[in-house]
């Protein structure tokens, strides 16, 4: 008979047993014994249909392709931009996946992106040597302006998101602030300072309590507390009803009445 033995967003170890029976399957971080599903990771067990997941608690970011990062602008080559992944590894950003306009040989690259610059870049290509190419050629990858860079351990980003998106969601709503979340443990912020600082709170929350339950009902209650954010309501719009003009025949018909009168 198949079960599953261990709670989910409960810890666990390596080597420990999460279930048994051939009902279930092992997911990300997990492998099978027999009829055993083990966890390879310390971490926190996530249950995604039949298969059983362990989330680590810690260990650095892999880049892989098609993950969307925010990095930092450290070096200005001839063709392009080197760019810090918060890896141990530099990723390339081309002059070509850098923007859809014209740029001259010999341009100023600094005029597009300076040394020091934060940019939303999605990973094209990860080789066996790590090297890295990314692009900014597709919507929502931008170089970022304003507001502030927070760092999380990356494993807690999906807990921050949410699931669907429910988690971030909610925080913007609450906040009113722009937010973008890498998966490489960046988190760009942007509005006022004060809702900036409840963000950054909010989020430094879900990093420290990733796996309790019922995550999501006590950050609302938080953001609820701390937030002073309230939603614009729209202004009415005025209508205004237009009075019927007479047609000519109208006008005829009334100027007869009160002649014949």
């Amino acid at each position: 008979m198949s079960k599953i033995l261990v709670k989910e967003k409960s810890i666990v170890t390596p080597g420990e047993v999460l279930a048994e029976g051939m009902d279930y399957l092992p997911g990300q971080h997990t492998y099978r014994q027999g009829e055993k599903i083990l966890s390879e990771v310390l971490g926190f067990v996530t249950l995604s249909g039949r298969a059983i997941k362990a989330n680590p608690l810690s260990g650095p970011y892999r880049p892989k392709v098609r993950d969307k990062i925010i990095g930092k602008v450290v070096d200005i080559t001839f063709s392009g931009w080197r760019v810090n992944t918060n890896t141990a590894y530099l990723a390339m950003l081309n002059i070509k996946d850098a923007s859809t306009r014209f740029v001259r040989k010999g341009e100023d690259l600094s005029k597009i992106l300076a040394i020091g610059d934060f940019v939303v870049v999605k990973l094209t290509n990860v080789t066996s040597q790590n090297l890295i190419d990314l692009t900014m050629k597709e919507p929502g990858l931008r170089k970022i302006a304003g507001g502030r860079i927070i760092k999380i351990n990356h494993q807690k980003v999906p807990r921050v998101i949410g699931r669907e998106g429910s988690m971030i969601t909610l925080i913007k709503n609450k906040t009113g602030c722009e937010i973008t979340v890498g998966q490489n443990g960046l988190v760009w912020i942007k509005g006022t300072p004060e809702e900036e600082l409840v963000t950054e709170q909010a989020i430094k929350l879900i990093e420290e309590k990733a796996h309790e339950g019922g995550l999501t009902e006590k950050i609302d209650v938080f953001l609820t507390k701390n937030s002073k954010y309230k939603p614009q309501t729209p202004t009415p719009t005025k209508t205004f009803t237009k009075t019927p003009t007479k047609t000519f025949a109208q006008t005829q018909n009334t100027t007869q009445t009160k002649t014949e009168n």
